[in-house]
């Protein structure tokens, strides 16, 4: 495969399940009616309130944001990214922040648990400790998607460039990020890290997004985007819930390989 079209989505959720699932399907479906091949939804696609009381401890078999993504991969015969969701097992009290790859038919391809936990301190408004809510993952996990491999990451794995030369070392041309970036951190970080990774790496990279407030003292950036592998954004969201859709030339990994080989000119240290 030489090129894929991809949509990428922006979405806010909430702690509403169900309001979240719809958004989910239209969003997915607008990129469908545009020819996308490969969807990627935002980290904490079902539901944004990690933490809460009332958050839904559901395994992977029992979990309604996993069935409706497996449900539009098969109907739309579509790969589909599932940027993340909460998932528990039935031996820890903990859940994992989980990203999983349906294949065309539904099935799950690949899981990824985040590996690396938020926690940051820039005040009431922007305070925040994932390790207290979510058992960390790991990892790292790649996988083939239609004769192209991709690299699976989760928000402030982000911050971490050693996942990504991992990815790289492992012949990733595609590196997914799927984020729910505060608006703070987000404001000044988010485009310099994800082209960053993009160049290092020289690899396509795919970062939907959550957007707006989601309750409580929870707001997200958004600026879900693609970034090709020179470093350009080629494709970028607005303010609101929306998708991009875009074709990504699996061959622009190649050539920028060749042309600066900085990957092979690495030397250990």
């Amino acid at each position: 495969m030489s090129t894929i079209r991809i949509g990428v989505l922006q979405l806010c959720s909430t702690g509403d399940v169900d309001a979240n699932l719809a958004a989910l399907q239209r969003e997915v479906e607008h990129c469908v009616a545009r020819g996308a091949q490969f969807v990627c939804t935002p980290e904490n696609t079902g539901w944004l309130r990690i933490g809460h009381a009332d958050t839904p401890r559901h395994r992977i078999d029992q979990c309604p944001t996993v069935a409706r993504c497996s449900e539009l991969a098969a109907r739309h015969g579509i790969w589909l990214l599932l940027g993340s969701t909460l998932l528990w097992d039935r031996t820890s009290e903990l859940p994992t922040n989980s990203s999983l790859l349906f294949g065309p038919d539904g099935g799950v391809r690949a899981r990824y648990d985040k590996l690396h936990l938020f926690r940051v301190d820039l005040g009431p408004d922007t305070c925040f400790d994932e390790a207290t809510h979510v058992r960390a993952g790991q990892r790292p996990v790649s996988a083939e998607m239609a004769e192209v491999r991709i690299g699976l990451s989760i928000c402030y794995d982000l911050r971490f460039p050693e996942l990504y030369r991992h990815y790289a070392e492992a012949g990733c041309r595609i590196l997914s990020i799927p984020a729910a970036f505060t608006e703070r951190t987000g404001r000044d970080h988010w485009e310099v890290l994800l082209r960053a990774r993009a160049i290092e790496n020289q690899a396509w990279v795919v970062a939907s997004a959550q957007w707006g407030h989601h309750g409580g003292n929870r707001t997200s950036f958004g600026r879900a985007m693609l970034v090709d592998p020179w470093g350009i954004v080629v494709a970028q969201a607005g303010d609101g819930v929306g998708s991009i859709v875009s074709e990504l030339d699996l061959g622009r990994v190649d050539t920028v390989r060749r042309s600066l080989p900085a990957l092979e000119h690495r030397r250990q240290i």
